[in-house]
């Protein structure tokens, strides 16, 4: 229960855990970060890490000169990528035995099934949209691997979604971050980061997956 505390308190806090850091460990602060969007998007287990709230804090952060913006911006697409990369490969490799595995704490099959469902409505943009979308973000890859999705069309969503969210959410963080309203409500913008992504994402998993089981078998 302590550490999943610490966990929920680093989540919500995440802007003054990562200043002290800068403070404390200067350029380190950027391998910590790029190994954590790493996990957070090539490891199907870890889906709950603070991605957009990271990143946001990571725009404000530049934007009062404690971190270089084109320096963040580049390593952490960097790990945005290759994350995705290492995900769907994962993905790949493994095939169709996922649907046989039972939930478990290293694997949440109820977050791969809405991630499928999510995967089979809308196609390979699901791999730009669910760049917004907590836990979707990390089973969204897996499951194009999964789905055989060819690695030349999967690497051009890849790119092009991780390049929509890091340049986006750090360069909003960069320009509204420390504006004083957004600076006293932090908290709650970062929980409206996690919760309203992750409503939309699971109302159209549970919509995606409503119209495959209302769809009349194929012949």
């Amino acid at each position: 229960m302590e550490l999943i505390s610490i966990g929920i308190d680093f989540i919500l806090h995440v802007d003054k855990y990562l200043e002290a850091f800068v403070r404390s460990y200067g350029l380190w602060v950027y391998a910590l970060l790029f190994l954590i969007i790493f996990v957070e998007t090539g490891l199907v287990v870890m889906p709950f890490l603070p991605g957009d709230s990271l990143l946001f804090v990571v725009g404000t952060m530049c934007g009062v000169g404690l971190m270089s913006y084109p320096l963040a911006v580049g390593l952490l697409l960097a790990a945005a990528v290759l994350g995705n990369q290492s995900n769907y490969s994962l993905g790949r490799y493994f095939g169709p035995r996922v649907f046989q595995w039972e939930d478990s704490k290293f694997f949440n099959k109820k977050a791969f099934n809405n991630a499928h469902a999510f995967y089979e409505r809308y196609g390979g943009i699901t791999i730009v949209m669910a760049r917004f979308m907590p836990f979707v973000r990390t089973f969204a890859p897996f499951v194009a691997g999964v789905a055989q999705m060819t690695r030349r069309k999967f690497t051009l969503y890849d790119v092009t979604g991780g390049a929509l969210w890091v340049v986006g959410v750090i360069t909003a963080g960069y320009f509204f971050g420390n504006i004083p309203f957004v600076k006293t409500h932090l908290d709650k913008i970062i929980w409206a980061m996690i919760l309203v992504p992750g409503a939309l994402s699971i109302l159209g998993a549970w919509r995606a997956g409503r119209s495959a089981e209302q769809a009349p078998p194929k012949a």
